[in-house]
């Protein structure tokens, strides 16, 4: 799957609306100082072919990540060959083993006969082990073809798991290209309305707010989580959220989202998860939504901090397994600019099978990040709005993906190695 063309009819609208003797944001090159500008028309042509661009690739992505479990399935045809493969190679295997046994008797029926036997008796003991011989012959012969089958069919079965996992990653990979070309081209039009002092369809002045941007000094830390929960049971952590920056931000919306998977991989334990939350402000505790925002913990000052208390339920029901916490922080300002931490911290924890006893078990450990993009505002701003134009916020996707990463005795390099993929934030975060 390669980038979406649209890409590149978007580069010239996009750097006709920068300002003379800038470079583009998206080809970086210099534009023409007498570069006519493209017409608010021409970028919303250029939008809506972006739009559909990454509409496709978001439906290429879905397309690929069903492929891809069905290649991972038992039933899959290729599956289904290595365990035929592989049973034809055991029966090959215990046949060996008969005619083996069956050498062993006849030469022992041979040495055995006693000095008065007779020629024919003789005669008959040495063809039974002749006989033997050649038995065995063939049936080595058949268990060595039998053993060759099954290689090249669990090979084929691997081979056939492994390109289906790389199309999901090119696929993914398509997906994000476009996501690019659509918030270039979605800027070059919201830029061009500005300049003209246009307002947005419904009226609102969300094109006058600034872009959501990057805040790396808003942090937000996991204590507590446990590296290991037991299925049937309920643990309790917290996350702090710490405005390291040195400006006020009005409202902070923690980020939480945890998901799981069973030892295979993928194979989903979301729906046997329960998270609950509760801060200072709201008291309450109060089940975590699909949008996977906290309220707002209010007002940070610079270098203030706050913190959720949060309670994670692990279904009895639930296989073993693992599981990833993943915690941000986003902001929204009274005059509207808006942003957030630019990563996701990630907490690997183990799911372990009702019943186990799990001894002295530590917390879990910051295992890695996630790119995380801010800008589209949580449930319960108060009537505000914040564009969610270049976030994930339009695709109406499912909040998380499991990533393969061992299945069928292979390992499949997918992405940085993280076991999740977040695609958070649903299609309308104020509907």
């Amino acid at each position: 799957m390669t980038t979406p063309v649209v890409m590149l009819s978007v580069t010239p609208a996009y750097a006709d609306a920068e300002p003379a003797a800038s470079h583009s944001k998206v080809s970086g090159t210099p534009t023409a100082s007498n570069a006519p500008k493209a017409s608010i028309e021409e970028l919303e042509k250029a939008a809506a072919a972006a739009q559909k661009a990454y509409d496709d690739a978001v439906a290429a992505e879905k397309a690929a990540y069903t492929a891809m479990d069905a290649a991972f399935s038992d039933e899959a045809p290729h599956a289904v060959a290595s365990r035929a493969a592989k049973k034809a190679a055991a029966d090959a295997a215990a046949a060996t083993t008969a005619a083996e046994q069956a050498l062993t008797a006849a030469e022992a029926e041979l040495a055995a006969l006693p000095a008065e036997a007779t020629e024919e008796q003789k005669a008959a003991a040495q063809k039974a082990v002749d006989d033997a011989k050649a038995a065995l012959g063939t049936a080595k012969a058949a268990q060595a073809d039998a053993d060759a089958k099954a290689t090249a069919a669990a090979t084929a079965a691997d081979d056939a798991r492994v390109a289906a996992a790389r199309k999901y990653e090119q696929a993914r990979q398509a997906t994000a290209d476009a996501l690019k070309a659509k918030q270039a081209a979605d800027k070059a039009l919201a830029d061009a309305k500005a300049e003209e002092g246009d307002e947005d369809e419904d009226g609102d002045e969300d094109d006058a707010w600034e872009d959501c941007v990057d805040e790396p000094q808003l942090t937000s830390v996991v204590n507590g989580l446990p590296s290991k929960v037991v299925a049937g049971t309920t643990v309790s952590f917290s996350v702090r959220v710490t405005n390291g920056s040195d400006k006020t931000l009005d409202d902070v919306y923690p980020f939480v989202a945890v998901y799981a998977v069973d030892k295979s991989g993928y194979n989903s334990l979301d729906d046997l998860l329960t998270v609950q939350w509760s801060t200072a402000a709201s008291p309450k505790w109060q089940v975590l939504g699909e949008d996977e925002y906290i309220d707002s913990l209010g007002t940070l000052k610079a270098g203030a901090h706050a913190d959720v208390k949060l309670r994670l339920s692990v279904d009895a029901k639930a296989p073993a397994g693992a599981g990833v916490a993943f915690v941000a922080g986003d902001y929204l300002n009274e005059d509207g600019t808006c942003g957030g931490s630019p990563e996701l911290q990630e907490y690997t924890f183990e799911i372990a099978a009702a019943g186990t006893k799990p001894g002295k078990v530590e917390d879990a450990k910051p295992s890695g990040t996630t790119p995380h993009t801010p800008g589209t505002a949580p449930q319960g701003t108060a009537g505000r709005t914040v564009s969610a134009t270049g976030t994930l916020a339009n695709t109406g996707s499912s909040s998380a993906v499991p990533q393969i990463a061992l299945a069928g005795g292979v390992a499949v390099a997918l992405g940085a190695g993280a076991m999740f993929v977040v695609r958070r934030r649903k299609a309308d975060a104020n509907g």
